[in-house]
Order: structure tokens, then sequence, then C-alpha cells
């Protein structure tokens, strides 16, 4: 019989201490996936995939090296080890890498609260493609499309065990199932596409296949026709579709890891208004199943709530042990980590406060302007926060759509578009980052 992943985490952590490291961690992760592509109505693809794989850190002195395998025997858990600890002993001083103090530790070692992990249903290949097909055909259904580019449907587990040298034991199961189409209208060389697609932890809070694939085709359809915008300083109003990549460039800004290489246009920011006043932007790694909740971080810290944006005010920075240290500050739980590579901070759970007003009041108060639904590329600098990208959507005057449009470059200044900007009310609940439509006040909009 195969060792549990806590088992075999236990094991790896002992045979690093007795093989020289100072302190270790070890994290272990099984997984599970499966997806069915459906094209034309007829099956195109099914991958699934099954894997353990197991991460071993470990520090001497000052020195950390990380290195993971997918070979769970004992001839590589001894390799890895020793693997792991002459690459510490090569690798230069970082006085900042430690372990947690025990008494800095979660008393929480799992995720039952949480609610992460549906186990009533384990979907077979024939309901997945089933599902995917369903999807094709809602979308196929919509007057004017002409065709499909695919649609998916997946479904996914996994177990992780953390265990460390300081005494963590923690470890907890997620799932997620998930169902998107694209849909394509027009032919030739007038043709639009767009997509719709959902996850969710648990089965029954997925939405319909056939809504998901309409929602598809409706987009795409909407999109038909598109022209180019007139060039110029306008208003933009960011659709609740993207409006979250504006809230993840403030937050690589204030990640630890920015912060203290000084590459960031936040750093100096602290205590300072950053969003309009009324607004916060508060993170909750703890709410019921949402994919990015965690009972604790990757270093073992209990996650909690908390407020980085306090009535438009930045509140904090998002770090880990390693950022906190050289900042003189205290983690704020947000380490996180893959196998292969040690903690690094980063924000899960976010939502931005929303307003009394609908996406259309925003669009009647902006008056003439852009309706932004999708965005390609990016050049965002990182020291000074200029912003363009690449973006399609839909014209507006006198606040109501008059046609879409594509191939339009937006650019500002993120400073003054975070600083400036409205939100709606239309926020998805169910999302990990909770943020609505965003009226920015004005951008430069040119042809691509």
């Amino acid at each position: 019989m195969s060792e549990t992943l806590q088992q075999l985490s236990e094991h790896t952590l002992e045979r690093a201490l007795k093989a020289g490291a100072d302190q270790a961690d070890v994290l272990a992760v099984n997984g599970i996936a499966e997806e069915v592509d459906v094209l034309g109505e007829k099956l195109e693809k099914i991958e699934r995939s099954e894997g353990r794989d197991i991460g071993l850190r470990v520090i001497v002195g000052a020195r950390q090296a990380c290195v993971s395998v997918s070979d769970s025997s004992e001839r590589a858990i001894n390799d890895m080890v020793e693997r792991a600890l002459a690459m510490a002993k090569a690798a230069p001083d970082d006085p900042n890498c430690h372990l947690a103090e025990p008494d800095q530790l979660s008393a929480t070692r799992d995720a039952d609260a949480l609610d992460l992990y549906d186990d009533s249903q384990v979907p077979t290949t024939d309901a997945l493609k089933e599902n995917a097909l369903e999807a094709e055909a809602a979308a196929l259904a919509v007057d004017d499309v002409t065709k499909t580019q695919g649609a998916s449907a997946s479904y996914s587990t996994t177990e992780i065990f953390m265990a460390a040298s300081n005494g963590f034991r923690g470890g907890y199961k997620r799932s997620g199932f998930s169902t998107s189409c694209v849909a394509i209208a027009g032919n030739g060389l007038e043709m639009e596409r767009d997509w719709a697609g959902e996850m969710r932890v648990f089965q029954d809070d997925l939405p319909a296949a056939e809504e998901i694939g309409t929602l598809a085709g409706k987009r795409a359809v909407e999109r038909f026709g598109a022209n180019r915008a007139p060039m110029g300083s306008y208003p933009v109003l960011f659709d609740e579709r993207i409006s979250s990549t504006l809230i993840g460039h403030l937050l690589s800004a204030i990640n630890g890891a920015s912060i203290t290489r000084g590459s960031s246009w936040l750093k100096e920011d602290l205590g300072q208004k950053i969003l309009p006043s009324g607004l916060d932007l508060i993170e909750d790694p703890l709410r019921p199943r949402i994919s990015g909740s965690k009972p604790f971080d990757a270093e073992g810290l209990a996650t909690t709530k908390r407020k980085i944006i306090d009535d438009g005010v930045l509140a904090g920075w998002t770090l880990d042990l390693s950022t906190a240290r050289q900042l003189e500050m205290h983690s704020t739980a947000n380490a996180g980590r893959g196998v292969s590579s040690p903690p690094s901070p980063g924000a899960g759970n976010i939502a931005l406060t929303q307003s009394a007003n609908s996406k259309a009041d925003l669009m009647a108060q902006m008056g003439t302007g852009l309706l932004v639904t999708s965005l390609i590329g990016s050049t965002i600098n990182p020291n000074t926060g200029d912003y363009s990208r690449g973006a399609s959507g839909f014209w507006v005057e006198n606040g109501e759509i008059t046609y879409p449009v594509n191939e339009i470059t937006i650019a500002a200044n993120l400073r003054d578009m975070l600083g400036h900007m409205q939100p709606a009310n239309d926020a998805r609940m169910h999302l990990s980052r909770v943020i609505p439509s965003l009226l920015v006040e004005s951008m430069i909009i040119a042809s691509s």
C-alpha cells in the first residue's frame, strides 16, 4: 500500500534533517484532472492526468535550496535530499530565509470549515463530453453564430500536505468543475469570436452548460461588424469581465517582492491615498466554497481577513516571512509556493467596495466613451505605472452602446486610473476576485 501524503511528507522531512539540513519543509501534492474538448459536435480531445509531486526545501545556515520529484520511491527521495543539500551548500547566503517560529503557526491544520472539496460526485468522461456538447449546441443555436472554436468541460481534485521541521503539519483537498465555449459569428475575413466559461468548487453550483454556450454565442454576435473607435482622450469603462486586471496591477505593485526590490510605482505610498475615498479593498482567504480560499499559507501561518485599502488609503503590503523580515514588518500570511520553488507573497480572495450604480448608470454618466470587454497583450511599467494594452469592446454615445470596436490601444498611468475610478455594482460574488465594472475618468484611445 502506497504512503499517504502525510506519511510521505514526514518520511522526506526526517531524511532531510538526518542528512544535515538545519531546517526543512516538504510540500506533497496529489492531483487528478480530466478535460474533454468537442468541436463540430464531435469529440476532439480527452486529456487526463494523475500525479504525485513532492517538493523539498532545505535550509543550511543562511542558505536554501528547493528540489522536487514526481517519484516517491525510496531511491528518488534519497536522491532528492542529497541534491537539495548539495545545492543549498552552493547557494548564496540569504539571511532572510527561515521557517516560521512555532508560536507563529496556524492552529487550523485542515480546510473542513471552508468546504473546498466536493466528494459527492465524480463526473465520468461521458458526462464531461455531454456537458461540452450541450454548451457547443447552445452556442450554435444562437442566430448568426456560424461555428464554434470548441467547447470544454473539466474536473479536477488536488490534495496537498505540508510538513515542516518547526512542527507544522497540515493539509486539505480542493475540487474544481468547469465548462467553457468559444463561439464565432461571421465568415471569411469578417469573423468575430467571444467566449464564456464558468468554474465552481462544487458541481451543483456550476451553471448549466446550455446557459454558458448561449452566453458565448450572444457575446460573439454582439461583436460582429466591429469598427475602429475614435482616437483621443475619453472615459473608459472596464467591464466586470476584465476589471479585475486593473486591481491585479495594483496587487502586483504592493507585493512584498516588488517592494523589497524597489521595483514598484507604489513603493513610497504606504499610508497614502491611492483609490478614491470610500473604497476598500479587502482580502478574505476564509470564504467558503471559493477557489482562492485556504486555511493557512505556504509557511503554515493562519490566513485572516484584512483590509489592503482602507477608505482609499493603502493600509499594508502583501508579505511572506522573507519579505516581512527585509522590511522589518510582520508577515501577512500571504506565502504561496509550488513544489519546486520557495515561498513568495501573493494575494488571494479580493473584494472591492461596490457602489449603488449599475453598469448602465456608469455608461450614462460616461456619455461618450469606450466600454472595454476584452484585453490583449500588455505593456505595464512596474516602476512608473505607465499602462498600455490592446482592447476591444463597444463605443458608447449618449450613454448607449452604438457599435462594437476592436484593434485599439488604451493608455494612461495606473496611479491616475485607479485614483479616479468609479465602481459599479455588478461584481460576481462566486469569484475569487469580486471586482465590479470600473469607470476610469480618462484614457488615450488609439488604433492598434
